[in-house]
């Protein structure tokens, strides 16, 4: 028998490895026979600003089901978000530069799947001392595709040094973006049977932003709405007393919907008084928030609670709570 040199030894051993790891990717599963999460699809990479992109893909329905979704620049892990979310921004990018993203899901057993096809992104050039933002776009409208889903589009805004990226509202708040090239979409993730009003925004390369469009009013069809709440469940009150002052102790669970909740809006006595927005990633399972309401001991109050809804709607309220101070 013929010996092999060496070197193509090693080159044949190099081979093998790299294609057990899927070029430093590591092997998906763990060798136990878990099932593996399919390769997230639909991923799509447009910048937003001269060091900022915006990462999006499609949701996946699995057994057991995803349970995050993690975010590569090149092979490096730059983000990892719930498995109920299908979109993030990635900042503190490079000016002029293009970039390579990946998606790769993780189910509830822990185990990895493969990463999804790579998508390139090139972030525009800084633009120095621009503080024009760019003209607000016009012509907005939209129709209904089911239950579900829209589709917006418009006409392109104007800007000195180019749009970057369009940002898309329903009410106050931001729930997708796409290319500056683009003056359509499509949102996903709504809910039957229900009004909104979309306005959409012009950014240019360094994140100046224009003033939003006219309204687009449009109806999602009905359909077979979800059986599931938009109320916080098992809403709680309690108060405590501290260094002379009430406080009302709340607790509940947040309501199942596809996404993330991170707003609460908070109901004393008829009328809001705050608002409840956590800072990083919402605590899973029960959540909780004191907040002060006085000095006076044996003072009844009534308190509820809502979300923020994924899509920029507010949910239903809760049952509504009484609590005495001092009680």
């Amino acid at each position: 028998m013929r010996r092999v040199p060496p070197t193509v030894r090693r080159a044949l051993a190099c081979a093998a490895l790299l294609a057990l790891t899927s070029c430093g990717w590591g092997a998906p599963a763990s060798g136990r026979g878990e099932r593996v999460p399919a390769a997230a699809t639909g991923v799509t990479a447009a910048a937003g600003s001269s060091t900022s992109v915006h990462v999006m893909w499609n949701l996946a329905t699995e057994d057991p089901e995803i349970t995050r979704y993690e975010v590569y620049r090149g092979t490096t892990k730059v983000k990892e978000v719930p498995g109920s979310e299908h979109m993030v921004d990635v900042t503190r990018l490079e000016p002029s530069t293009s970039y390579v993203f990946r998606v790769r899901a993780r189910n509830a057993d822990g185990v990895p799947g493969p990463p999804s096809r790579p998508v390139r992104a090139t972030t525009p050039a800084a633009a120095a001392a621009d503080r024009t933002a760019p003209s607000r776009p016009g012509g907005p409208k939209g129709r209904a595709l089911g239950g579900r889903a829209v589709q917006l589009s418009w006409t392109a805004a104007s800007d000195a040094r180019g749009v970057a990226s369009y940002d898309i509202y329903q009410g106050s708040s931001k729930i997708h973006s796409v290319g500056g090239a683009q003056t359509a979409a499509v949102i996903t993730g709504l809910r039957p049977g229900t009004d909104y009003v979309f306005t959409v925004r012009a950014r240019d390369a360094a994140d100046n932003v224009s003033s939003p469009s006219g309204p687009v009013r449009i109806s999602t069809a009905p359909g077979a709405a979800d059986d599931r709440s938009t109320a916080p469940a098992g809403f709680r009150a309690t108060t405590h007393r501290s260094d002379g002052a009430y406080y009302i102790d709340l607790a509940w669970t947040a309501p199942e919907v596809d996404g993330v909740i991170t707003e609460y809006r908070i109901q004393l006595d008829g009328r809001a008084v705050t608002s409840l927005v956590w800072g990083g990633s919402p605590p899973e399972g029960t959540c909780t928030h004191s907040f002060y309401v006085g000095r006076e001991a044996n003072a009844t109050h009534r308190v509820r609670l809502r979300a923020k809804l994924p899509d920029g709607t507010w949910g239903a309220l809760s049952p509504e709570r009484s609590v005495t101070t001092g009680g």
